[in-house]
Parts: structure tokens; C-alpha cells; sequence
């Protein structure tokens, strides 16, 4: 898995991707200090609004980005965003009112929804080899996993000698030296897409190819069912072990590294799984590990058992998460692939968006046992829904009929475009009218303005 890191580019950019996950996981540690700050008993409040902001800015800002990335040069756009992240953090440590806070979050975690998905849609052009894309993928698992252990240690550790108001100097340092190294590497320049006549069609142009791809609509709803899910680790960890085992905030650590072992373990061995097995298989396996865990979960269970629950979650979690990259890579052409990055980004995260504030009162009112019940059937649902909507057969390759057609659009010339020209339309990619017969053929399909609709299998 390692030998990609001898990709310079690769290792770079991946070098940049954990300083910017460290930055963001201290700004958050920082966040839910200053906020019992500024609000005491009403921090707890206070952070759950932020974080529901940074869920709509995930939600609302991605897709237009993603639409409109490929206006920009690739890294002068990412090195922008973070350098605009490390100016948000800057002004937090001088926040008087709690509405700033709320303005600034919203801020950063915009520049954070752009930055993200265009990160993610650059790997596939630098490591074009599946093979190689897939250990990249595992590699992005084991950062956020890691990430989600050693910032909060590594907060604590720096708060032990300073105050919090300094964890956000290490934040900018974070996204600054993240800057440094995506100035240090040349990056495939992005592609110009087909344009669209008007703004909704542009923005929802990765959502349309997303939503008309079978296998990413059921990878839609196998990320609702990590949503579903990963909330009772990250709401409710420490509400159980308090409340239900009696530990101790020791005892909240080990469980939530629980969790990343299990995610890690999966990342780790990730290439051998799909060598052996298709991503439909293995992403619904994790379906099924969630469902069953989550299932256990709401019986009254030993310390130890309790803990092979978590790392369970973990499990099922990775099993999903980490192969979704290379769906996309599959599912549409280079041009389009930032679009759809950033679409999946905000579909993903809206399931996210439902899931936090249902997990969280759910468990005040309910109780943890039901919660994990009402978990469970979010799981089994969002299964159920995959397992329809991503047939078991997903060939790459698709025999489809092509209706005659005359229309403009940009386009180079392959197998889709064999036609004459008179002189005056210029270098490729190009803008004319065209003209096609009408054919049946087979190629690898994905949606794009030839193919808008999935082939009829019956």
C-alpha cells in the first residue's frame, strides 16, 4: 500500500491532506472550548448549532464549487482555500459573541467544502492506475481515522501547557504547511466540462450523474446507513459508557479508538478485499455488520462485549466508506469527476445532517437501547434500498442504443464524434453543430450528454 507514497505528487498531496485534517480536528477541540467560553452551561448548545452549520455549508456550497471548479487552476484554488481557512481560524481567537462564532464556522467550513471534494477528484488524475487508486483510498481512510485519534490527544497534550486560544495558531499552522505542500507539486490541469445553458443546470450536473447512475444511488444509500450508524459513536460514546457502563472519560477514549481500529483494519487491508471481491459485496457486508452490531448494541452487554461493538462499527463503517472513491472514479468521465466528488460530498453529508439530531434526542428521550433499535432500522432500510438500486450485475461495459440526433456541445473527437468538418471550428475540445445516426454499440457507460439515461437491462 505504501509504494504510492513513491509517487512525489502523490506523497505530497497526501502530506497535505493530514495537516489539513489535523488542522481542522484541533480547530473543532478548540471550538467546543471556546464556546463553553463564551456560553458556559449553553456551550454544548452553542457547538451542536456550529457543527449543524458546517453540515449546510457542506450541503449547499460543494455542489456549486464542484460545478465551477474547472474555471480555476487546480492548485491556485486549493492552496486559496487553505490559506482562507487558516484566516477564518485567525480571527476566532478574538470572537466576543456567540453569533460570530456562527459566522465564522460557516465561513471556514465553506472554504472546507470546497477544498475537500476538490482534493479527493484530483488523486484519480494523478494515480489513474485503479490499482493504485484504490491503495490511495486506503491511505485517506487511515488519515481521518488517525486524525480522529491523535487531535484530540494531541490537543490535550497542548492544552497541559498552554491555553486553548493556542490551539488555533496550530491550526493555521496546519493548512498553511498543507498550502506549502500542494505549491511544491504540479497538478494535471482540470478538464473543461460540456457547458450548461443555465446556473441549476450546471450546479446539478454532478448530481444528475450521480442520481442517474445506479450504483452511486446505492451508494447513496449505503452512506445513509453509515449515517445512521456512525452517529451513535460520535453522539452518543460518551452518553454510554458514563451513563450505561459507569467508565470514566478514559474509558470514552478507549471506545472511540475502538471504533478507528476497526475502520483502520479494513483500510489496511482493503486491496487484498477487493482483489477477491466486487465493491457491491463488500460495501453491503458492511451494511450487514452495522445492522447486526447495532442490533446487539441495544442489549445490555459486558464492558468487553460492548467494546467489540464499537470496533465492529468501525468495521462495517470502512467496509462502505473507503471503496465509494473508486465508484465514483468508475462512474463518470475526468472532466466530470470534480462535479461528482463534490455532489457525493453533499449528498453524504445531508445523511448526516438528519442523522445528528435524530441520534441525539432520540437518545435523551428514548433512551440509548431504543436509539440503537431506531439505528438499526436506518441500517436495514438503507440496505434494503442498495441492495435494489444497485443491481448485482454491474457491468462496465453496456450495449445501449443511440437515437439520431443534430445539437451543439463541446466535445473532442471519440468514438462519439466522427464527423466532418469545414475549418472554422478550431482546436479540440470544440463547440459546433453536429450530427449523429442513430447505432446500437457497447462501450464502458457512463452518464454524460450522450448517455443521460441507464440502459434498460429487462
Amino acid at each position: 500500500m505504501l509504494n504510492v507514497l513513491k509517487n512525489k505528487t502523490y506523497r505530497n498531496l497526501f502530506a497535505a491532506q493530514v495537516l489539513s485534517l489535523m488542522g481542522s480536528g484541533l480547530t473543532t477541540v478548540a471550538l467546543g472550548l471556546l464556546a463553553y467560553d463564551l456560553a458556559g452551561a449553553n456551550g454544548g448548545a452553542v457547538l451542536g448549532t456550529a457543527l449543524a452549520l458546517k453540515m449546510v455549508a457542506y450541503v449547499g456550497i460543494a455542489p456549486v464549487v464542484g460545478a465551477f471548479a474547472d474555471r480555476f487552476p487546480r492548485k491556485s484554488f486549493l492552496v486559496t482555500l487553505d490559506l482562507c481557512r487558516a484566516g477564518m481560524v485567525l480571527f476566532l481567537p478574538f470572537v466576543t459573541e456567540v453569533w460570530q462564532i456562527y459566522l465564522l464556522v460557516f465561513l471556514f467550513q465553506s472554504f472546507s467544502a470546497a477544498f475537500t471534494p476538490t482534493f479527493q477528484a484530483t488523486i484519480p488524475d494523478v494515480l489513474p492506475e485503479e490499482g493504485d487508486f484504490t491503495k490511495a483510498l486506503s491511505l485517506s481512510r487511515l488519515a481521518y481515522d488517525f486524525e480522529a485519534l491523535l487531535s484530540p490527544l494531541l490537543a490535550g497534550l497542548l492544552l497541559s501547557v498552554m491555553s486553548f486560544h493556542w490551539l488555533f495558531l496550530g491550526t493555521i499552522i496546519g493548512f498553511l504547511a498543507s498550502a506549502l505542500f500542494v505549491v511544491s507539486v504540479t497538478l494535471p490541469k482540470i478538464e473543461p466540462t460540456e457547458e450548461e445553458q443555465n446556473f441549476f443546470k450546471k450546479v446539478s450536473r454532478g448530481t444528475r450523474i450521480y442520481l442517474a447512475t445506479p450504483r452511486l444511488r446505492g451508494l447513496l444509500a449505503l452512506s445513509f446507513a453509515v449515517s445512521a450508524a456512525g452517529v451513535m459513536v460520535i453522539v452518543n460514546t460518551i452518553v454510554y459508557v458514563r451513563e450505561v457502563l459507569g467508565g470514566s472519560e478514559g474509558d470514552v477514549a478507549v471506545f472511540l479508538g475502538a471504533a478507528g481500529f476497526g475502520s483502520m483494519c479494513v483500510a489496511l487491508s482493503l486491496r487484498k478485499i477487493l482483489d477477491a471481491f466486487e465493491p457491491r459485496s463488500i460495501m453491503l457486508l458492511g451494511a450487514v455488520i452495522l445492522l447486526l452490531t447495532l442490533i446487539a448494541g441495544s442489549l445490555e452487554l459486558t464492558y468487553s462485549l460492548a467494546l467489540v461493538v464499537w470496533c465492529l462499527i468501525g468495521v462495517g463503517t470502512s467496509l462502505i466508506q473507503t471503496p465509494g472513491g473508486l465508484l465514483l472514479k468508475r462512474s463518470a468521465h475526468k472532466q466530470d469527476l470534480p462535479a461528482l466528488f463534490a455532489s457525493h460530498f453533499a449528498l453524504s453529508h445531508a445523511c448526516w445532517l438528519i442523522a445528528y439530531p435524530v441520534a441525539g434526542w432520540l437518545g435523551l428521550y428514548l433512551g440509548l437501547s431504543e436509539t440503537f433499535l431506531v439505528s438499526a432500522g436506518g441500517v436495514f432500510g438503507g440496505l434494503v434500498v442498495a441492495m435494489i438500486l444497485w443491481p448485482a450485475n454491474d457491468s462496465a461495459v453496456l450495449t445501449h442504443m443511440h437515437p439520431e440526433v443534430s445539437h451543439l456541445h463541446l466535445h473532442t473527437h471519440d468514438e462519439h464524434h466522427q464527423h466532418k468538418h469545414e475549418g472554422w471550428e478550431g482546436p479540440e475540445p470544440h463547440r459546433h453543430p453536429h450530427y449523429h445516426p442513430k447505432q446500437v454499440h457497447k462501450h464502458a457507460f457512463v452518464i454524460d450528454s450522450h448517455h443521460e439515461l441507464w440502459p434498460n437491462r429487462n
